[in-house]
């Protein structure tokens, strides 16, 4: 884990984290896709932290084993929040495409742990912000042929229950891996059992559209990112905060 701390921070002081996971199909990616985000968010006083998990490419590894390391990684962040000087009631969990999936599984999804975590620790986020993420593992949906049968213990929408931090998506119109009706169900699922979820439709935008190279669409979801997390008493008001 990369961990990017606001300036001037003050040890005495607790501070609201924002977890990153990138995309990439739990295949390939890189920590580098959101450290734009993370520069942003350090500005308005949160630990940003950039999670390297296993993929494909790298480790051989299934989606799976990247689940388990997610969830881990926010296990650890609770376990060391004095070390990091982390309000453990005030955790974002956040990814794009399949980090959208990891970000929404550490709060929706109950197996996949790995062996050596301490199981008494919540993997659960107090907030979820998804970038295009997979949120449909079932038959139709992204990933089937990588999971099989096991998406219905590995897919978000189908484990949505009472109690689910509040989230915020973010999808292009033209998004073509996620179709718009998929997060409209997942909204309407989220608020069947009376949790939050606000959904940003951008029109003719395509799949990564939120990215620093897209750089309106960039601005775009992070004001939009930053106006969410003020309506859920995790940032105070937006001061003028310069996108670098």
């Amino acid at each position: 884990m990369e961990i990017y701390n606001p300036e001037s921070m003050d040890s005495a002081k607790k501070y609201p984290v924002i977890v990153f996971y990138f995309g990439g199909g739990w295949s390939s990616g890189s920590t580098s896709q959101f450290e734009p985000q993370a520069k942003y968010f350090i500005q308005r006083g949160m630990v940003c932290v950039l999670v390297d998990y296993r993929v494909k490419e790298r480790q051989q590894s299934t989606p799976f084993e990247s689940l388990k390391d997610a969830k881990s990684s926010i296990r650890f962040l609770r376990e060391n929040a004095n070390k990091f000087h982390i309000d453990t009631s005030k955790m974002v969990a956040a990814g794009g495409s399949a980090g959208g999936h990891l970000a929404a599984a550490t709060a929706l999804i109950n197996d996949y742990n790995e062996s050596s975590d301490n199981k008494s620790t919540s993997c659960i986020p107090n907030a979820l912000v998804l970038y295009n993420p997979v949120i449909d593992n079932g038959p139709g949906g992204y990933g089937y042929n990588k999971i099989g049968e096991a998406y219905k213990n590995f897919s978000p929408l189908h484990n949505i229950r009472e109690g689910m931090p509040p989230a915020i998506i973010f999808l292009g119109t033209n998004d073509q891996l996620i179709p718009v009706e998929t997060a409209k169900y997942f909204q309407k699922a989220m608020e069947k059992v009376k949790s939050q979820c606000v959904l940003k439709l951008y029109e003719g935008q395509v799949h990564g559209f939120f990215n620093y190279k897209n750089l309106e669409y960039y601005k775009k979801t992070v004001f939009e990112t930053d106006a969410f997390l003020q309506s859920i008493g995790f940032l105070k008001e937006n001061p003028v905060v310069e996108i670098k």
